[in-house]
């Protein structure tokens, strides 16, 4: 069967539903990977060897654990998150719980990229700042992040894509959205218009969100 306009139509509701959920569950999980994502890649940061909050400690353990959760597949990361979704909204379907599992894979993806927009600052900025007795908070809030905010922009752009198609993904374990729109009906009941326009909705989705996240990068840099 191909594309049916009138089939389309009919599930409507479904469709805008489950969109709906899909951007729920980004919005959640975007939020809390940059609120933890944010401060984490500035201290994978500034605890580096040679700057000035150097902590070789610190540096390897948060390495290792934003290392180790991103080796993880994320629908591997989706079951063996269950119990703590679970624990944190009683449930192990739905938006909600997905979001749970969506902000853990989130928080380190974004954390790296945060601490690879700051590694583009030139070093000497940073020494000049230091030289001049500015304190440590002094330098991440008026050199660090002003300095890096383009690349933080295009980051959290990237982030989103990333979580659009994880979001996707956990359709296949009942998280909602469109990804599980499209298992239900375009997988198991082999329905092609369902298909055809969940495809159609995530490349829109992914386009528009590219083209504001460039823009918007564009907008800010200022060098």
């Amino acid at each position: 069967m191909g594309f049916d306009f009138q089939h389309m139509m009919e599930l409507w509701p479904d469709i805008s539903k489950a969109f709906g959920e899909t951007l729920y569950m980004i919005g959640v999980s975007l939020a809390i990977a940059i609120v933890i994502g944010l401060p984490l890649g500035i201290v994978l940061f500034v605890t580096d060897k040679g700057l000035f909050l150097q902590n070789r400690f610190v540096k390897s353990v948060l390495g290792f654990v934003v290392n180790m959760i991103r080796s993880i597949p994320f629908i591997i990361l989706l079951v063996a998150l269950i119990p703590l979704t679970k624990m944190l909204v009683d449930s192990t379907i739905g938006p909600a719980a997905a979001s749970v599992s969506l902000s853990v894979a989130a928080i380190p993806f974004f954390a790296r990229i945060v601490e690879t927009s700051l590694r583009e600052i030139d070093k000497g900025v940073i020494e000049a700042a230091v030289a001049c007795g500015a304190t440590p908070w002094m330098i991440i809030k008026d050199v660090l992040l002003p300095e890096a905010k383009a690349g933080i922009v295009q980051g959290i752009t990237i982030t989103i894509i990333s979580l659009v198609a994880y979001s996707a993904m956990a359709g296949v374990v009942g998280g909602g959205g469109i990804g599980d729109l499209a298992i239900r009906f375009g997988y198991y009941r082999y329905d092609n218009t369902i298909m055809i326009v969940t495809v159609v909705i995530l490349i829109v989705l992914v386009q528009i969100l590219q083209q504001l996240g460039d823009w918007t990068s564009k907008a800010i840099d200022k060098r």
